[in-house]
């Protein structure tokens, strides 16, 4: 669907109710119809889509998936937000969202498109604690960098090279944390529009690039690139031979990076490191409680707080059996979506 570009820094509400009006018609649903879809007012509705209201976050959440966006509107929604993102990042996203095909290189952390909530948060957290960003800001660059990730799941999806130099797989965040990351990482390769490769320290001095960079295509076919200083970011699209430049370097490391399957197993082998050096089966039998979540009817579940950065969950009824691991952050955002409604039937 063609999109004109959208000047973020003019009006928020007025980016916002715009795009929501493109995707609500390109739907064929009228006002009304969006509203009984959403559980919200074709009043409201009409005044998000001329800018004179701001829109709910749980209303754009509740569009994106009637309007099956893959979270374009709540991405634009944190956008407006990211007054604390580097200089021309947003400028970025906005070609990120339209891009047909990424290429991505990345040294010493996974690639945003490519954390999990618990990841992100530990980095950004730090990045606060530096002072490079504001505290209050910290969950706006969160939500900006979880929200971008929608990309990945589009209708038809761009297709994602990444290449990580091996310094991506320290531990950030703590064992649990980073034991959270791999698994991701592993189901992420999975997907049939990512590729994932691991450049090995082994490389040493014959790394061709000494520094991170995004390489992806305009809709009409067009590559550019994306770099960034301390200070900035920027997209080249004007000097096609610095483009060509770092397409030779990522070719390069294509070819000497470990395969697909050797880095599936790189990374195998990492979480054996974890798993053998903390074990989650460790959790105390008197550290159980039952969430108050449970429905009280028999399904019910318990959870086990007090680990850094994961949250034990399993079945009350079957106490030895099987559980499932979550990061802390994943699940106060699940919880946070139960209480305000985001997992209601519509």
């Amino acid at each position: 669907m063609p999109q004109q570009e959208i000047d973020l820094a003019s009006s928020p509400n007025v980016a916002i109710g715009a795009q929501l009006r493109r995707f609500r018609k390109a739907k064929g649903y009228t006002q009304i119809e969006l509203g009984e879809l959403i559980h919200y007012s074709d009043s409201l509705i009409s005044l998000i889509e001329t800018g004179q209201r701001p829109a709910p976050l749980t209303l754009l959440r509740r569009a994106d998936k009637v309007l099956d966006t893959c979270g374009a509107l709540e991405l634009l929604y944190w956008s407006t937000k990211g007054s604390t993102l580097i200089g021309g990042f947003l400028a970025y996203i906005e070609h990120e969202t339209k891009a047909t095909a990424l290429k991505i290189f990345e040294l010493n952390v996974v690639p945003g498109l490519l954390q999990t909530r618990a990841y992100a948060s530990a980095l950004i957290a730090a990045a606060a604690r530096r002072g490079e960003i504001p505290e209050d800001k910290v969950d706006e660059r969160l939500n900006v960098r979880m929200a971008r990730q929608a990309l990945l799941y589009r209708e038809p999806a761009p297709s994602v090279h990444v290449i990580m130099d091996e310094s991506c797989l320290r531990t950030v965040g703590g064992p649990f944390v980073m034991t959270e990351q791999l698994r991701w990482l592993q189901s992420m390769a999975g997907l049939p529009n990512v590729t994932l490769q691991i450049a090995p320290a082994s490389l040493g001095e014959n790394l061709p690039a000494t520094w991170p960079f995004t390489l992806l295509t305009s809709p009409n076919e067009t590559w550019m690139a994306y770099l960034e200083t301390i200070q900035r970011g920027y997209v080249e699209r004007d000097d096609q031979s610095e483009v060509r430049s770092l397409s030779t370097r990522y070719d390069w490391l294509q070819v000497q990076a470990l395969s697909c399957a050797e880095t599936l197993a790189l990374i195998r082998n990492r979480l054996k490191e974890f798993h053998t050096m903390f074990p989650i089966t460790a959790t105390k039998p008197n550290s159980w409680m039952k969430s108050s979540y449970s429905n009280g009817g028999g399904q019910c579940i318990e959870i086990a707080p007090g680990l850094p950065g994961i949250l034990p969950v399993r079945d009350s009824k079957d106490p030895e059996g099987p559980q499932l691991t979550f990061g802390t952050d994943a699940w106060n955002s699940f919880i946070a979506g139960l209480k305000s409604g985001d997992f209601d039937t519509v």
